[in-house]
């Protein structure tokens, strides 16, 4: 469970209803080693590695999860849609694996090679590998014959060059308090942002955006029309649980935003929110009522499919407006192409 430190930080972050001076010193190291990094990159002495395809990096500056899982997805797909043949890249957050690169397919251990991967892996059906070194891995997809590579998460993996940067925030908390960690949520500085190729923002932008990219975001949503059981036994229409009382357990990197799409269905939620990544016990989860248990599509990777029938994911879709994706989707599509020719 989320303990007393993580909640005070977060209302440090993101409310503004705490002190914020005893993490200012820690906070002046961290951007300190964020621009000593940057400058070694700069100059030479640490090198940053190009492949031969092009790479388009999917990440955010701000810590916790904002929606990059289901934005790799959605732009994995659309772009093999176009004839690219893409192949995804992740670290593997929560799994044991870290010693090579790891091919991973829907039928991996998540305990092993991470619950985002496998997810990646069963909804984008494009090659996945994971590897604490994404340069590596990234060849281990260009021998296997990828022509696009597509980085989760590794806006600040600067080793891995990159032809193109998405940056992915969250509309209902935005940057917080714009501050560095751990006075604030940011892993990098908000003026990183101007210099990003472009921003997504899962909900609603808000109306004092300050850079210009900020300005130019694209809004999307992540839709849930219906729940699956674990089992794979049957599927219900979300509006079938309204009214009724859940377990919702959510092991991601803002639960709130889960407990609220359910809550926004009309369902009354009895929450659970876990650590992004956490293992699932799946006794532990058998409350001792009768009620349902719903879970995301990640945290059900992790419990396989021989759990009893209360156990249900809710998968989601990301939603753009068409008038917006085709046009960033014909960029980047000319873009990725005319690279590639160069190449």
């Amino acid at each position: 469970m989320q303990g007393p430190l993580y909640k005070w930080i977060h209302r440090v972050w993101y409310a503004d209803a705490g002190p914020v001076w005893p993490l200012l010193p820690f906070s002046a190291l961290y951007w300190a080693l964020i621009r000593l990094r940057g400058w070694c990159y700069r100059i030479g002495l640490l090198r940053q590695q190009r492949m031969p395809v092009p790479v388009i990096v999917v990440g955010n500056i701000t810590a916790g999860g904002t929606g990059k899982t289901p934005v790799t997805i959605w732009l994995a797909s659309e772009l093999k849609a176009r004839g690219f043949r893409p192949g995804i890249v992740s670290r593997g957050y929560g799994g044991s694996h870290s010693a090579s690169p790891m091919r991973v397919d829907a039928a991996s251990d998540p305990s092993v090679v991470g619950d985002e991967p496998v997810l990646l892996a069963r909804r984008s059906t494009c090659p996945v590998v994971v590897d604490r070194d994404r340069v590596r891995a990234a060849q281990m997809l260009v021998d296997d014959g990828a022509n696009l590579i597509i980085a989760d998460d590794g806006l600040q993996h600067l080793k891995l060059g990159r032809s193109y940067e998405i940056c992915v925030i969250d509309g209902t908390r935005w940057l917080g308090n714009r501050r560095v960690l751990p006075g604030g949520p940011l892993r990098e500085p908000a003026s990183r942002l101007a210099n990003v190729d472009q921003i997504l923002v899962n909900g609603r932008c808000p109306e004092d955006c300050v850079l210009a990219n900020e300005q130019n975001a694209l809004e999307f949503q992540l839709q849930a029309t219906e729940v699956r059981r674990l089992n794979g036994s049957l599927v219900r229409p979300m509006q079938n649980f309204a009214e009724q009382t859940v377990h919702a357990v959510a092991a991601i990197g803002n639960p709130g935003r889960f407990f609220d799409s359910l809550r926004a269905q009309g369902m009354q939620v009895i929450e659970h929110p876990l650590a992004d990544h956490a293992p699932l016990d799946i006794e532990a989860l058998n409350f001792a009522d009768n009620f349902d248990i719903l879970m995301t599509e990640k945290d059900a990777v992790k419990l396989g499919t021989q759990v009893a029938d209360r156990f249900w994911f809710v998968p989601v879709e990301l939603q753009m407006d068409a008038s917006l994706a085709g046009p960033w989707l014909e960029q980047i599509e000319s873009r990725m192409k005319k690279e590639l020719s160069q190449s």
